[in-house]
């Protein structure tokens, strides 16, 4: 093991004793990261860059997971919390900032009407299905994307364990831009479908009216269609994908980057449904907790005045690019490609004719770290990145993709990886 991670493999041994998987999601945890080879705990961030235990610095491309839209440490998200704080965090009695928040999602989503507020996607995903069973007096759910922890999603994926087969049975999965496999849903369960959640757009852009199309089905059968945008939200563009796309769904859930990091989500939709909520029960003792919607306040005036989303597209426009031009360069076309919003590209890792596509991540990671990179496979774009971070990124692609180039065509990949290759556990989309 190197000794350039020397205080984070030593953390990971005291956190394992303590916690599962020694951190509190998934995609953090030393499932996701090569052991050995990789930073394990964060002490610090400012801007685009982190610095993790042993004081390496990184150039951040994870960006807590999409949620740190803005930038770590931004000044004006920071003095917001912190004039809140000295007047308190949870309340007796609700807080005008619930109303303050709520109101600019309204003037800024199309599709809002009215919000409540939870901490993390998966409160308003499973919040949004219970809504609209409740609306429909129905109970089967068709997914596209990944929507969270909860059994009503869950149960249908690898990660099923503790979910009664009787809840799986009631979700069934559908292919973006694949209208007719939504379409075999709603044929098999006559009458029964309360939903539709799908994220509008995940790696694939929509095509041939995709999303139209969707809409136009959902609405036909009289189910309610529900836009997952915990990722696409305040990113894709100031209304989000819904906006981007022109159109308009009944309800939609937000997370991620509305709070710049801190815990908090919505779910907001149209009038008539939402009205619905005193009837349901979605409560929670932190719903109006001040720290976080004073952050979201911040973040999202940031959006509406800063151009934070076309810097965004900007920014990630010229990752894409540089990203295809490193690829080409080393023909690496077989092996590596890019797909996604520029705000949020992903890539993908295939197999070579002698190396799998895990080996050839877990050495691109590898290589990257080691260069001051933080990435596990995408480009999650902030509004902190500059010019000099990404020719800095361009720079460790060139490196280590020349590399990974002679070591393909050598066979010697496999003398490089200092640590054995990732395991894929869990595919969340």
């Amino acid at each position: 093991m190197s000794n350039r991670y020397k205080e984070s493999n030593r953390l990971i041994k005291k956190a394992l004793d303590v916690i599962p998987l020694g951190s509190q999601t998934f995609s953090k945890s030393i499932t996701q990261f090569p052991r050995g080879v990789s930073p394990l705990f964060i002490e610090r961030g400012k801007g685009s860059h982190v610095w993790d235990v042993d004081e390496n610095e990184y150039i951040d491309f994870i960006n807590g997971l999409c949620s740190v839209t803005i930038g770590y440490s931004d000044s004006d998200i920071d003095y917001a919390i912190k004039r809140q704080l000295d007047s308190g965090i949870s309340f007796s009695l609700p807080h005008r900032l619930e109303m303050d928040v709520a109101q600019i999602i309204v003037d800024m989503v199309p599709g809002a009407d009215m919000v409540r507020f939870g901490k993390n996607g998966t409160d308003v995903t499973s919040a949004a299905i219970r809504l609209s069973r409740a609306y429909t007096g129905r109970d089967h759910v068709a997914v596209c994307g990944y929507h969270g922890w909860q059994d009503w999603y869950i149960g249908i994926t690898t990660k099923n364990l503790g979910v009664p087969k009787e809840v799986s049975n009631l979700t069934h999965v559908f292919e973006y831009n694949n209208i007719e496999s939504l379409k075999k849903i709603f044929e098999s369960n006559k009458d029964t479908v309360a939903a539709v959640i799908m994220e509008p757009m995940n790696i694939e852009w929509p095509k041939d009216d995709f999303l139209h199309e969707v809409k136009n089905i959902v609405k036909f059968y009289g189910s309610v269609l529900i836009f997952d945008e915990n990722i696409t939200g305040f990113r894709y563009a100031n209304g989000g994908a819904q906006e981007l796309f022109g159109v308009v769904p009944d309800l939609s859930t937000f997370g991620k980057g509305l709070g710049n990091g801190c815990p908090i989500s919505a779910i907001v939709g149209n009038r008539k449904i939402m009205k619905g909520m005193k009837d349901i029960f979605f409560s929670s003792t932190f719903g109006g907790e001040t720290i976080s919607l004073s952050a979201a306040k911040a973040v999202l005036n940031k959006i509406k005045n800063d151009g934070v989303v076309d810097k965004l597209s900007k920014i990630g426009t010229s990752v894409i690019l540089g990203f295809n031009r490193a690829v080409n360069k080393y023909k690496l076309e077989s092996i590596l490609d890019i797909k996604g919003h520029p705000s949020w590209s992903i890539v993908i890792f295939k197999d070579s004719a002698t190396y799998n596509g895990l080996q050839i991540k877990t050495f691109i990671m590898q290589e990257m770290f080691k260069r001051g990179i933080l990435f596990t496979g995408s480009h999650n774009i902030s509004f902190s990145h500059t010019k000099e971070d990404i020719e800095k990124l361009m720079t460790v692609y060139d490196e280590v993709f020349d590399i990974l180039s002679m070591s393909i065509q050598n066979g010697t990949l496999e003398n490089l990886l200092e640590v054995d290759p990732i395991q894929q556990l869990f595919s969340i989309r």
